[in-house]
Parts: structure tokens; sequence; C-alpha cells
């Protein structure tokens, strides 16, 4: 029923979870494992495991340092079952992820994508929080707005679709640093059918200092930034049909700017948070090209101060 896969590339967490995988109480899968010409020990790590459900390949060049994104879809080719997961190689799967999802889709035979609540853990695999819950169902208005407005914290990995719905929309989206291509994956899935969720947390992200959330070029994230918002702006021309969805869709329609421009603060203030000085000269060119103001500059700054003296006040 489920093709799961992980692009691995490094080892520090793969037995874990491999193994987390391979625990599950649902059997029927296939663990696809590609390894993304890894210089660290993938090989010797995989042959610890002899189960037949595992599919090992090998790229002969780094797809993933190129565009993380390449890589996820390479993954999705080459799967075979009805649903599909992309797996983090540092993060960890509860025994029941696949048993609850099932229940689900059993529940919403319909639709072309799912998705759970998960525990957030820490390098030494310690529960630090949990992402917050969602309706059971809801539309793909309703679920854009609330990752928007910062009411949902999700995951690569917490997500299932349709493996044939997911190839025909052309795979996950591509943007740089696949920053945000979770969520606008989702979204392209969700289409007209809408989201179903389940609020049991079966899935285990583990944040650290390498994560994608955690790391990178701020210029390339706002890249990302301004790709998610000609995404929105695109598929905000097309109105819905449901009368409550329209509510929802007026709605983004009038707040989707102010809401895109938030996203470009929080980069901006991650960028001068590293250093005030060097930093924003660079970033006061580039305010045409990005489309933010000096006074939104200038905010960022200014948080950025504020979380600089509290992370000073902490270490004292």
């Amino acid at each position: 029923m489920f093709s799961i896969a992980i692009p691995a590339y490094k080892s520090d967490y793969l037995y874990d979870c491999i193994q987390s995988i391979l625990n599950q109480s649902y059997a029927d899968f296939e663990l696809i494992i590609v390894n993304d010409c890894s210089p660290e020990p993938v090989d010797e790590i995989v042959a610890k495991f002899t189960d037949s459900r595992i599919r090992y390949f090998k790229n002969e060049t780094n797809i993933g340092g190129k565009n993380l994104v390449d890589n996820w879809n390479n993954c999705l080719n080459m799967a075979t079952r009805e649903f599909f997961v992309m797996m983090g190689d540092d993060d960890k799967l509860d025994p029941d992820f696949f048993t609850e999802f099932a229940a689900l889709i059993a529940k919403y035979p319909n639709l072309d994508v799912y998705h759970c609540r998960s525990r957030i853990i820490n390098s030494q695999g310690e529960f630090i929080g949990l992402s917050p819950s969602c309706p059971e169902f809801e539309s793909v208005y309703d679920n854009i707005w609330h990752r928007l407005n910062g009411h949902r914290l999700q995951f690569i990995s917490d997500f299932v679709y349709r493996t044939a719905s997911l190839k025909q929309t052309g795979g996950y989206f591509k943007l740089p640093y696949a920053w945000g291509s979770d969520e606008i994956s989702a979204f392209i899935a969700c289409g007209q059918k809408g989201i179903a969720h389940t609020n049991k947390p079966v899935f285990q992200y583990r944040k650290h200092a390498t994560s994608i959330s955690s790391s990178g070029s701020q210029l390339i994230k706002m890249d990302a930034v301004m790709a998610q918002s000609a995404w929105y702006d695109a598929f905000l021309k097309l109105q819905p049909i449901n009368i409550d969805d329209q509510i929802q869709y007026q709605v983004l329609k009038k707040t989707i700017k102010k809401l895109m421009q938030k996203k470009k603060t929080v980069v901006l203030t991650n960028a001068l948070e590293g250093g005030i000085t060097k930093n924003f000269f660079r970033w006061f060119t580039k305010r045409n090209q990005y489309g933010y103001s000096v006074f939104e500059l200038g905010y960022a700054a200014i948080e950025s101060i504020k979380r600089n003296i509290a992370k000073s006040r902490f270490k004292n």
C-alpha cells in the first residue's frame, strides 16, 4: 500500500530512521533508500539490514546538493505503491504511522493528500515540542490560511500522498532549498478535494543545526519566498465553486500580499541577526529586487537586535 523513500546523505541518525520504519505494525510497504552520492558510511549502515522490503539505490552524482527537490522527485519516480511518503534521513516514525494513515485513508478514500500531527525531537531524541492540532478535514483554502497565518507547523514527512496524483502534477514543487516545497506540494495535492488530518502524533521530526529550516543562505530563502508568492498569485486567479470556500478565498485575496511580506520580514530578521553592520547595506540595495520597504528592513533590524540581546542575556 505504501512506498516510503529516504534520500540518504547524512549518516548520524540513519540507522534509527530505517529501524523505525521497519518496526511498523502495518507491514504492507516498500522502503526505498537512495544514497545521494554521500561521503558518509551510508552503504555500511544499509548493509546492516536484510529486510526484503528495502530497495537500495545509489545516485552517480549528488542530486540533492544542487536542488533537494530534484532528489525527492527522483525517489518518487521509483515508488511502486499506491501511497507515498518522503522521509528525512534523521527523522523517525512511531510504530503505528502506517496503521494510522491506513485508517485515515479508509475514512476519506477519495483524497490525494493526508497529514498527521508531529512530535519534535532534539539531537538526543528527546521530545521538545508538538505540532498544533488540525481539523480532521479542511479545504485547500482553509489549509493555506492557517499555514500562512502561522497556525501550523509541518514537515515533508508528515504528509502521505496518492502516488499517481503526485506524479501527474509534476511531483514535489521545486523551490530553492526546498523552502516551502512541502506546503505548496500539499496545496497542489489538495486541489478542490481538500486534505484529511489525524491528530495522533505518529511522526518525529528531529530539529538540529543542519536541518533545512535551521540552515542556509537567506538570499536563497528570499528567492524561495518570491517563488511562493508567484504561486499564490497564480492560484488565487481561479475562484472556487463552494460557497464557504469562496469566503475564505476572498479573505486570502485581500491578505496574501501582507502575509507574504511577513515571510520576507522573517528572512530579513534572520539575515540581520548574523550581523547588522555587514548585512544591512546589502539588503538595503536589494529592497527593489525583492519588494520590501525601508521601513520593513528597519523593523527587521530592530527585531534582530532584540534577538541578539536576548541571546546574550541567556548566555550570561
